[in-house]
């Protein structure tokens, strides 16, 4: 049985929704976490530590006030915030890469070029300022419209689509 902090139980709706929701969104924070820190278990257990925050405070989610989507990534956003406070780090983006391989066989060949790609764009991304990085990995590593993102950043979506445009040249 799952329950919240205060140890009531959750009804069994919220439970079905959430374990959805959870299936659907925890790969999605896992990689929008690992950009921004460098420790993979350490990325685990913040991605943990996010859904532990939501879970505690899934029955006061208002999806007329924002999407799951902009609150589960608006709780991962303060979780690395309040993790760069703890640990006085200023990590902004991972530049060591581990390539993590999608297909099932790929050739040697392959998986060079995929690491040096994804180390050339990460290092691209460390050198842009916070709310760039941010933004760009909303939107390409997670695929979050504007509007979700400015929700998440609180920025306007106008003003979104702006940062993009100008980081894209750069």
């Amino acid at each position: 049985i799952i329950k919240d902090t205060n140890d009531k139980k959750l009804p069994d709706d919220s439970r079905e929704a959430f374990a959805g929701l959870y299936e659907q969104f925890m790969p999605k924070v896992y990689r929008y976490i690992s950009f921004r820190i460098t420790d993979e278990n350490m990325a685990q257990d913040l991605t943990s530590v996010v859904f532990e925050k939501a879970l505690t405070k899934f029955d006061g989610f208002n999806p007329q006030k924002a999407s799951f989507s902009t609150w589960i990534f608006t709780i991962a956003r303060n979780t690395v915030i309040d993790h760069y406070r703890v640990y006085k780090k200023h990590e902004d983006v991972v530049t060591n890469v581990e390539t993590k391989t999608t297909a099932q066989y790929p050739s040697p060949e392959d998986e060079v070029i995929k690491a040096e790609n994804t180390k050339r764009l990460r290092i691209f991304i460390s050198r842009l300022k916070k709310r760039e990085q941010e933004a760009i990995i909303l939107k390409y590593s997670n695929g979050m419209s504007n509007r979700e993102i400015g929700e998440v950043l609180h920025l306007t979506e106008s003003n979104v689509g702006s940062i993009l445009c100008r980081t894209i040249r750069k």
